[in-house]
């Protein structure tokens, strides 16, 4: 869905004192260990980790009351109760969506933010289907080329960028379609008992 409006949602916890930073000669570095609390970033939805349990209702005040954010729920109330889900779940606005982002200046980011580099991002970072500028990446390519070191440091910090995004419960008429025979399921919770069914015949 459009959406226009990204929620750094680590800056808002970083910035109340929950979430622990290190700097280092790479930039700065989260912490998740050291954390009071932080958020691992999926598009519209965010599993938010609180080490002490008597936090909880602290943390969930303060994302409640954070722009951009539409619900703060338990994993249990949208079926994402898993041991390792986070103790809650952020909801984005239907217009909005969570980016990983935890440092306050764009010179602090860690040096792998600006590369596609799934493993150390806290969060999927949808910024990686964009590029600085395409000067940059043939430079990066011809450095490649000719043997030099390089980093592929391409990708902009720049969310606005960002236009689409999806992870909310969306109406009937704006979500999956299920095409099939013998009665589909009106929504994806009976999927794979249709699936199933079908290929028991």
């Amino acid at each position: 869905m459009p959406v226009s409006h990204p929620v750094h949602i680590n800056r808002i916890l970083r910035n109340a004192g929950l979430l622990h930073i290190r700097n280092g000669p790479f930039g700065e570095t989260l912490i998740p260990g050291e954390s009071e609390a932080f958020a691992v970033a999926d598009h519209q939805v965010a599993h938010v980790y609180i080490r002490n349990p008597n936090r909880i209702q602290e943390v969930r005040r303060l994302l409640e009351s954070t722009s951009g954010i539409g619900a703060i729920v338990e994993p249990g109330e949208i079926e994402l109760d898993h041991p390792r889900s986070g103790e809650l779940i952020a909801l984005a606005n239907p217009n909005a969506w969570f980016t990983y982002y935890y440092w306050n200046e764009e010179q602090n980011a860690p040096d792998f933010a600006k590369t596609v580099d799934i493993h150390r991002k806290p969060g999927y970072d949808p910024c990686e289907l964009f590029v600085t500028s395409k000067f940059r990446a043939i430079r990066r390519v011809m450095q490649k080329k000719l043997g030099f070191r390089y980093k592929m440091d391409v990708i902009p910090l720049e969310a606005k960028r960002v236009k689409g995004s999806h992870g909310l419960h969306t109406a009937a008429a704006a979500g999956p379609l299920v095409i099939g025979p013998r009665n589909p399921p009106e929504d994806m919770k009976g999927f794979k008992s249709y699936i199933e069914s079908l290929l028991d015949d």
